[in-house]
């Protein structure tokens, strides 16, 4: 593991004991030592990688993971899932990458927290989880990537943010376009001025909605099998449908985030935030309307998140085919575009020009998420913030709920971002939280 007393990457505890341990064998007798181990030839001594433990798997873990395993420093030595499929699944692709069968399963993550051989940990469990999670981790003393959305609500991302300050781990919201090279042009574009004074941002997302209704329920598996207690964590008991465990969670009010408009916002609203140069605050008003939710900055910009009518369907007038998540950020002297399709446009033609650091490289397609990988890593070992920081994650956050909060009330609210609360309103502000079963009480 790291360090706990020296954030030096070239300082470990690992290190020294490996140093110590191979200079009593040099004395014992003669050996021969492989270039693997030293970290010749390409590979990294195991004392200089970060070990990593994952906890949830699906399809999107598995794309997570998969990039992660491609990095050299990086050593997978567990997995946790309640679905002993998954478990499965995730064993083989890690012990498939490592060359070897040594990677450990667990049905309970707290069982995996305990190891003292995890230095970080990848969270990519079902949104219900994430912010529970992370924490418990950080104060076992493991970093964390989380899945966004990193809260269900504005308590738990509050919460989260306070908890990675206060144990001094490093953390990187899954919030990876800000580590996606169009993304990034196009927020130096604003930053830089040539598009004027910037006035309008704007975000897509889809149109917001909420199940409230319960499946049907069916015999629970054994606990070996589907641990649904286990599933369910912190969300209140309901009966046991395969469908929730095979994904179909989506949309409920007590699995999803924000009435799903996280599920795109967490990214859009995040990548506006950081046009905005608004890392440090939100907006201040929230308005819904048929079609969107405007909100206001208190520098007097605009933050328009457009619904789209199907997750990947019809689009708003505005949007171009540059492919999911696309933004758009308008200044007096023009606009910048752009999305997931690695594409990006401009308004005056006379901006083309500024493009020509995206077209001398094919920059990464903002699904990708190996550059923000990487930069977790490496702020594991400079203990430096990360890209998505929990900055930068509590504030983009509260701005998806709190937009999330107006649609849903169905009418306008203004928001103190100082004291992180609505102004006049108890109704909105008794939903910035909501009650979660015992022992994952917040």
């Amino acid at each position: 593991m790291m360090s706990e007393t020296n954030g030096s990457p070239g300082s470990t505890r690992r290190s020294f004991l490996g140093g110590a341990s191979a200079l009593g064998a040099a004395f014992a007798f003669p050996t021969v030592i492989p270039g693997r181990a030293l970290g010749k030839g390409g590979f990294v001594a195991p004392s200089e990688r970060i070990t990593l433990g994952v906890i949830g798997v699906g399809p999107r873990c598995t794309y997570d993971l998969g990039s992660m395993l491609k990095l050299p420093d990086v050593h997978c030595v567990a997995i946790c899932d309640v679905q002993a499929t998954r478990r499965e699944a995730a064993r083989k692709l890690v012990d498939k990458a490592n060359g070897n069968s040594d990677c450990a399963a667990h049905r309970d993550f707290r069982e995996l927290l305990d190891r003292k051989d995890v230095d970080a940990v990848l969270i990519a469990t079902g949104d219900r989880w994430h912010a529970n999670a992370s924490m418990l981790a950080a104060k076992a003393g493991k970093d964390v990537y989380s899945e966004k959305p990193c809260g269900l609500n504005i308590h738990l991302c509050q919460a989260l943010a306070d908890t990675i300050k206060q144990t001094g781990r490093v953390f990187q919201a899954g919030t990876q376009r800000r580590s996606v090279a169009n993304f990034q042009l196009a927020v130096k574009l604003a930053h830089s001025g040539k598009l004027g004074k910037l006035h309008t941002l704007f975000a897509s997302v889809y149109t917001p909605s909420i199940l409230t209704s319960w499946l049907p329920g069916e015999p629970t598996p054994p606990k070996d099998v589907v641990d649904w207690n286990m599933w369910l964590g912190p969300a209140p008991w309901r009966p046991y449908n395969k469908a929730y465990v095979a994904g179909g969670w989506r949309g409920y009010f007590d699995f999803d985030s924000g009435a799903r408009l996280l599920d795109w916002g967490a990214h859009t609203v995040d990548l506006c935030q950081w046009a905005n140069k608004a890392d440090d605050t939100t907006p201040i008003r929230y308005e819904p309307t048929p079609t969107n939710i405007t909100a206001h900055y208190a520098n007097g910009v605009k933050l328009v998140l457009d619904f789209l009518k199907t997750p990947f369907g019809e689009r708003p007038g505005w949007i171009t085919p540059l492919g999911t998540c696309p933004v758009r950020f308008v200044g007096d002297e023009g606009w910048v575009e752009t999305g997931d399709s690695g594409g990006i446009e401009v308004h005056p033609a006379s901006l083309k020009s500024e493009l020509k650091e995206l077209t001398e490289k094919t920059p990464p397609i903002g699904l990708d998420v190996s550059a923000h990988a990487r930069n977790w890593i490496d702020c594991i070992k400079s203990r430096a913030k990360t890209a998505a920081n929990p900055d930068v994650m509590r504030h983009s956050h509260l701005a998806c709920h709190a937009a999330a909060l107006s649609w849903t009330l169905n009418r306008k609210l203004e928001f103190d971002p100082v004291k992180e609360e609505f102004v006049n309103d108890d109704e909105a502000n008794g939903l910035r939280s909501f009650p979660a079963r015992d022992p994952w009480r917040v």
